[in-house]
């Protein structure tokens, strides 16, 4: 199998047996891997002012950083930061990286319309309008769906580059839910859940990201089917095992390795920490994407996301993991 149907396989919960997929939301540390700036980090704001071959070398040279990420670190699925971002560079930077790729890969792009934890600036008026003018949001977020099934409509009718979309608003901290329950339920639910359901009638597939603690609403997030859920963060007191019990086996999870335990951890306490990752995601033989618990983000050493990747290489299959885990 490719990367490609190894990773769908993974996300309709069927075994796979051999290597469990890996992939990152996000691989910030291309500087280190690859002397080439990631991205989401290039100024477009000159975009416009560019001649046509300087466009296109920058867009050939980001998508083949996609794909030599991919095949340095044994990743399935590549998730695409367009930049700029309008509709036809993002079209563009799709049919390259086919063209790189052909279709080994599984490629994914942002696609959230729900409310996700305002920043600062606008917490406190975001919070006061959840109580007070609930419907106003709620006519937001309808007029957010719509515009991003729009999109991914369009994206469709030009042919089917993509194969999935990943809903990366956040709505948790460490220690709880944004959103109490009801207010999830009242903000959310209807928006994801529509969402989710209008991927799935284009044939896209969807992997719900968030951080933080989601144990209040990890039902309410399952109730609305998405095919994944990600990062299951342990700085946040989510385990695999407790979101199984709670939402069964019908929906992937992906992730779980901690983070911070990457960057400031010793080497001993990370080897554990991807282990016991590996070993709980496992368990069941199926529906399983090892990662971290957010991204490989700036700051973190090369070194350590690449001792967690030759560990999930020694030992994250699912054919020898019996007789080889924690050996």
């Amino acid at each position: 199998m490719t990367h490609r149907e190894r990773f769908i396989k993974t996300l309709k919960c069927e075994p796979i047996g051999g290597q469990v997929p890996t992939f990152e939301l996000v691989f910030f540390l291309t500087m280190e891997a690859f002397g080439k700036v990631h991205p989401s980090h290039r100024a477009y704001y000159q975009w416009k002012q560019m001649s046509r071959s300087e466009q296109t070398l920058h867009m050939n040279e980001m998508a083949q950083l996609y794909v030599d990420t991919a095949k340095k670190y044994d990743h399935s699925a590549i998730f695409i930061h367009p930049n700029p971002g309008d509709f036809e560079s993002t079209q563009w930077l799709l049919e390259l990286i086919r063209e790189k790729s052909g279709n080994e890969y599984y490629i994914m792009m942002h696609g959230d319309p729900t409310w996700a934890i305002p920043d600062g600036d606008s917490m406190f008026d975001f919070s006061d309008q959840m109580y007070e003018e609930p419907e106003k949001l709620n006519e937001q977020s309808q007029q957010r769906m719509e515009n991003m099934l729009e999109f991914a409509r369009k994206l469709d009718s030009r042919g089917h580059l993509l194969d999935g979309f990943t809903l990366c608003s956040d709505y948790c901290f460490n220690v709880n839910p944004f959103f109490s329950p009801d207010k999830f339920e009242e903000l959310i639910v209807p928006y994801l859940k529509g969402v989710i359901d209008g991927y799935r009638e284009m044939g896209y597939y969807t992997i719900k990201h968030t951080d933080g603690n989601i144990m209040p609403i990890v039902k309410q997030m399952a109730y609305c089917k998405p095919d994944a859920i990600h990062s299951l963060d342990p700085q946040g007191g989510v385990s695999i095992p407790e979101v199984r019990r709670l939402i069964g086996d019908d929906i992937a999870l992906i992730g779980n390795v901690n983070c911070g335990l990457l960057q400031t951890g010793t080497d001993e306490e990370c080897r554990a920490d991807v282990l016991r990752s590996l070993q709980q995601g496992m368990e069941r033989g199926f529906g399983y994407v090892f990662s971290t618990s957010n991204c490989a983000y700036t700051g973190l050493a090369l070194e350590r996301y690449e001792m967690m990747i030759d560990i999930w290489r020694k030992y994250g299959s699912y054919d020898h993991y019996a007789e080889n885990f924690g050996k």
